[in-house]
């Protein structure tokens, strides 16, 4: 599980990372100082926990931004101000939680969270904007670069449009590996791999770089310990 923890005070950032770890330490944890950080990195998270006052842009309008490239984040602010819990509502914050935080109270909250998350990853869909196009995550098998373009090959059939593998990897979830600079694999596809390839349930072949070799194993076995399912 992927989870982010956004506050300009470093003490208040150490604190939930060690409450996390204890209680989630197969996670894994970003930590940013502002939102533009959180913003700039692109990278999906399946909870964000979220300071509302921060020097530059603060936890509301950074939470309205992430909200429109991803709908299904699970948003927990963290916070010693009481009169934003409106606004937090109306963003479809999960929790808002105060300052100073209660341990027990954020084990709960960790723990219905980390369960809503995967609730919503069950059903995760990502945008197509080229084409107006709602995909689920569940049919991608492969996603390929072509030069400015990217193939999306699903379990139907295969969707070009212009992208960058960078800008699609930060929409997706953790059960996708970039294996090789052209191709990006949906592990829950993966038949059989070897030391230079890959073959999906379609029966195509697509390159693993040889010296991703041994993370990648490492990758798809721990999507496999995590609730990930294969069709090997």
């Amino acid at each position: 599980m992927d989870i982010a923890v956004v506050d300009d005070e470093k003490a208040i950032r150490e604190h939930i990372c060690r409450l996390i770890k204890r209680q989630k330490p197969e996670s894994r944890i970003k930590v940013y100082a502002t939102g533009e950080e959180l913003l700039a990195s692109g990278a999906f998270f399946d909870i964000v926990f979220l300071d509302v006052r921060m020097c530059g842009l603060n936890g509301i309008e950074t939470a309205r931004r992430l909200r429109e490239r991803q709908e299904d984040t699970v948003l927990i602010f963290i916070t010693g101000i009481r009169e934003y819990v409106f606004d937090a509502l109306d963003l479809y914050a999960f929790q808002y939680l105060l300052k100073p935080v209660d341990e027990k109270k954020f084990a709960k909250v960790l723990d219905r969270a980390g369960k809503e998350a995967a609730k919503k990853k069950e059903k995760r869909e990502i945008f197509i904007k080229a084409k107006n196009l709602m995909l689920s995550e569940a049919d991608i098998l492969y996603i390929e670069s072509r030069g400015k373009k990217v193939e999306m090959h699903t379990v139907r059939e295969s969707i070009e449009i212009y992208g960058s593998m960078e800008e699609l990897g930060g929409q997706l979830g953790e059960g996708f590996y970039r294996c090789h600079r052209a191709y990006i694999v949906n592990m829950a596809h993966i038949t059989e791999y070897g030391k230079d390839s890959i073959l999906l349930a379609n029966g195509d072949s697509v390159y693993l770089a040889k010296k991703k070799y041994g993370e990648f194993v490492k990758a798809y076995m721990w999507y496999l310990q995590n609730g990930g399912v294969s069709c090997v």
